[in-house]
């Protein structure tokens, strides 16, 4: 099995060999990749799924791996939800930062399983499906893509797969077992579109009805990715 964390990376910010140094200086050295061959760098949901999302959020979460774009929001709203703050949409979001190792938002390896990480991939992948517009003809150009991006033979016959068969939400709400889970879920779909049509906006709702996430944290979710959205 190919390592559903490296994937990650790919879709939300790179962790690229190569790419040594301090934060800042990783960021600048994947954002010369980046420029340098599109296809191998960071914000793949913008390469593969073509969403405004992926591209406004690609040069800060270079800082990051994408595990920690994803468990590093969740986690900062979920901590503004617990602290009864209003959820609002800032200019000042500060800088994104990995959440504390004793936090169930944790990245380290032995609180985030490879099995996991593989369900905040295809919550990414179903989110991007959910307005209909990935049809066969899009599915072969996402794949050429794919393909140049150089992820390996088996990471992109996962994709391939995602992109081809019906969104399964109940398995995607079976995979996330306790409450942070379920906001990581949420938060990595939201990441992966901007819903400005009714069906996107209708499958994020249904998403989180079906996790059982309570509207104050939702709206806690959106407001802190909006602001990460501002913030770049």
């Amino acid at each position: 099995m190919f390592d559903a964390k490296k994937l990650l990376d790919q879709f939300l910010g790179s962790q690229m060999p190569g790419a040594s140094g301090s934060v800042g200086q990783k960021g600048n050295d994947l954002l010369g990749m980046a420029k340098a061959n599109p296809w191998k760098s960071g914000a793949l949901a913008a390469v593969l799924l073509g969403t405004k999302t992926g591209r406004s959020l690609g040069g800060n979460a270079l800082k990051l791996g994408g595990l920690a774009v994803i468990a590093g929001l969740g986690y900062q709203a979920y901590k503004n939800y617990q602290a009864g703050q209003k959820p609002e949409p800032t200019q000042a979001l500060p800088e994104l930062l990995p959440p504390p190792t004793d936090s169930p938002f944790s990245t380290e390896p032995q609180a985030v399983s490879n099995d996991f990480a593989l369900s905040l991939v295809r919550a990414m992948i179903a989110a991007a499906k959910a307005d209909g517009h990935i049809d066969a003809s899009e599915r072969s150009r996402i794949m050429d893509k794919v393909h140049l991006s150089g992820l390996g033979a088996e990471a992109e016959a996962f994709i391939e797969a995602e992109l081809a068969k019906p969104i399964d939400l109940d398995a995607l709400v079976a995979s996330a077992k306790t409450e942070e889970q379920k906001v990581e879920i949420y938060t990595a779909s939201r990441l992966t579109i901007e819903p400005d049509t009714r069906t996107e906006r209708g499958y994020l709702d249904m998403l989180a009805g079906r996790l059982g996430l309570p509207d104050a944290l939702v709206d806690h979710i959106e407001a802190t990715v909006a602001s990460a959205k501002i913030s770049l």
